[in-house]
C-alpha cells in the first residue's frame, strides 16, 4: 500500500511516496482505511532527523503523522467499543518506523480508535485527536477547578486553541495570548482576556491578574520567560519538555501526550465536544499524498491557523 515517508533525512523535499506491507486487524485490534492525516510540528521533527536517535531501531521507512481520519474497514476479534466495519473514525497514532498516520491503512489498538465527529469531513476530524489529547492532558496536570484562571500562551495555534476551549467547557477563566491580527480568533475561541503576544506576554498577564494565574499552559514556548505570570503555588506545563527549576512552590510539568494513547473516553469525550459545539476543527488546507512535502513546506514557514491536511 501507498505511504508518505522518508529513506533519508531532510527538508520536506525528502518525503516521497513509498510502498509499505499491507496490514490486518488481530485480535483486539482495528484497521483503518485512512483518508485523510493532519501534519503537525512534530511530524516535521520525525522528517529533518530531531528524532534519529529514536528512529533507528527500526529500518526506513519512516512514515510520520500522529493524526489520522478514515473508514474501518477490518475487525479484530474480541473488540468491544462498538466500532464496526463502514464506521468514519478518528484516531491518535503514535509512529514507529512505517507505522505512522501517513498512510493509507494502520492497524491500531481498538481503543485508540473512536467514531469521529457527526457531521464533519475526513479532513476535519483528523485534525482533533492528538491536538485535542495534548491540550487535555495539560488541563488534567494543570488539575485547575472551575472558577480558577487560566493562561494560555500559543492560544492561535492548534493545541492553544484547544486549550482555550476544554478550559471554558472545565468552567475555568481564561487569558491567552494573540497576536492583533488573531486577537479575534482568539476571542471567539473562548478567552475571556486576549494580550498581546511577545517574550513579555507575563507582563499583560500580570496586567489583569497582579497575584498571577493559577495555572499556565505554555504553547508558545516561552519557558521560563512566562513563568513569573503564574502565582505562588500555581501550575505550569509545557509541550516540548521544559520543567522549571523550582521555585515559589510552582508544580511544574511536562505534557507528553503519547501516554494518552488509547485513551478511548478521553478521545470520544472530544468528539462529543466538538459535536455540541463547544469545540471547534480548524483545516488550512489539504494536499493530496504527493504533495504532502508542499505542507511540510508551508507549515515551517510559520504563519498558519489550523491544521495542514493530507488526503488519501
Amino acid at each position: 500500500m501507498r505511504a508518505v515517508g522518508i529513506m533519508i533525512y531532510g527538508g520536506p523535499e525528502a518525503l516521497e511516496v513509498v510502498n509499505v506491507p499491507a496490514v490486518h486487524a488481530g485480535p483486539g485490534q482495528v484497521r483503518v482505511r485512512i483518508h485523510a492525516a493532519a501534519v503537525n510540528p512534530t511530524d516535521t521533527m520525525a522528517r529533518n532527523g530531531s528524532r534519529a536517535e529514536q528512529q533507528k531501531v527500526d529500518p526506513p521507512p519512516y512514515v510520520p503523522g500522529m493524526d489520522a481520519a478514515g473508514i474501518v474497514d477490518e475487525v479484530g476479534a474480541g473488540v468491544n467499543t462498538g466500532v464496526k466495519v463502514g464506521d468514519a473514525v478518528m484516531a491518535m497514532v503514535v509512529p514507529k518506523g512505517s507505522h505512522g498516520a501517513y498512510r493509507e491503512q494502520i492497524v491500531l489498538a481498538a481503543r485508540a480508535v473512536v467514531p469521529a465527529p457527526a457531521g464533519t469531513t475526513h479532513a476535519e476530524a483528523c485534525t482533533l485527536p492528538m491536538n485535542g489529547l495534548t491540550a487535555r492532558q495539560s488541563l488534567d496536570l494543570l488539575g485547575l477547578a472551575p472558577g480558577q484562571t487560566l493562561a494560555v500562551t500559543g492560544a492561535a495555534g492548534a493545541y492553544g486553541g484547544y486549550v482555550v476551549q476544554l478550559a471554558k467547557a472545565d468552567g475555568l477563566t481564561v487569558i491567552a495570548d494573540a497576536s492583533e491580527a488573531d486577537h479575534a480568533l482568539v476571542a471567539a475561541l473562548g478567552a475571556d482576556i486576549v494580550v498581546r503576544r511577545g517574550d513579555d506576554v507575563a507582563t499583560g498577564i500580570l496586567a489583569h491578574f497582579p497575584h498571577g494565574v493559577d495555572g499556565l499552559a505554555d504553547g508558545a514556548l516561552l519557558n521560563a520567560k512566562v513563568i513569573p505570570a503564574v502565582r505562588d503555588g500555581g501550575a505550569f506545563t509545557s509541550v516540548r519538555g521544559f520543567l522549571g527549576e523550582p521555585q515559589r512552590g510552582i508544580r511544574f510539568t511536562a505534557t507528553s501526550v503519547r501516554t494518552y494513547d488509547g485513551e478511548f473516553e478521553k478521545l470520544d469525550r472530544l468528539r462529543q465536544l466538538v459535536e455540541s459545539g463547544a469545540v471547534t476543527l480548524r483545516v488550512a488546507a489539504t494536499y493530496p499524498l504527493e504533495r504532502a512535502s508542499e505542507a511540510h513546506r508551508r507549515l515551517e514557514a510559520g504563519g498558519t491557523r489550523g491544521r495542514f491536511v493530507i488526503t488519501f
